[in-house]
């Protein structure tokens, strides 16, 4: 009777761990990105449209006591990065020197954690969000956190010790759908 207890008791407690959710496969929001090796920060508006496999960021960055901005456009099924200086509308157009990353719960990732954000007592005053951690198929790791139930992406990390690929990224203020019909189209300054 009390293997039979146990063993119920086992099955509840594994029936609460949250499963992979689906993440929206078109978004846009802001988001923070820092590469603390590089000394390296941004403030961006993002869109991410990972149906396409492209992104679109209009990015503040600062490095060290510089400021710049930037227009950067990544098409990753035409392999080509757009890369526009706000400042002097110079733009250069290169390969990817990266994949692309799904932002979201990947298909093979671990559950590691559930958490209140905000104080859990006080009813609207905090979501729960979930965390989740694994490999990508280039060998680089990845942690991203994401809200429970709806799975809108909140933090992405990933790292990777044979590129030195490495950034933390924090999103905020994201909607799902990509408002602007025109948010991936390179800009006019690089069609020359």
């Amino acid at each position: 009777m009390l293997a039979l207890v146990l063993l119920s008791l086992v099955a509840v407690c594994s029936a609460q761990v949250p499963t992979r959710c689906d993440s929206p496969m078109q978004w846009e929001g802001r988001r923070f990105r820092e590469d603390r090796k590089e000394m390296y920060a941004q403030i961006a508006r993002h869109s991410y449209d990972a149906t396409n496999r492209r992104t679109r960021s209009i990015e503040e960055v600062f490095q060290g006591k510089e400021r710049n901005f930037y227009d950067i456009l990544h098409l990753y099924n035409e392999n080509k990065e757009y890369r526009m200086d706000l400042r002097t509308r110079k733009c250069n157009v290169t390969a990817l020197t990266h994949p692309f990353r799904h932002v979201g719960v990947p298909f093979d990732a671990h559950f590691a954690f559930e958490a209140e954000v905000g104080p859990a007592q006080i009813p609207n005053e905090h979501l729960t969000m979930t965390a989740w951690d694994g490999t990508f198929d280039d060998g680089a790791r990845y942690f991203v956190t994401v809200t429970y139930p709806d799975c809108i992406p909140m933090t992405f990390d990933v790292f990777n010790n044979k590129t030195d690929e490495f950034y933390h990224e924090r999103y905020f203020d994201v909607k799902g759908g990509i408002s602007d019909p025109g948010a991936f189209i390179p800009p006019s300054e690089c069609m020359g």
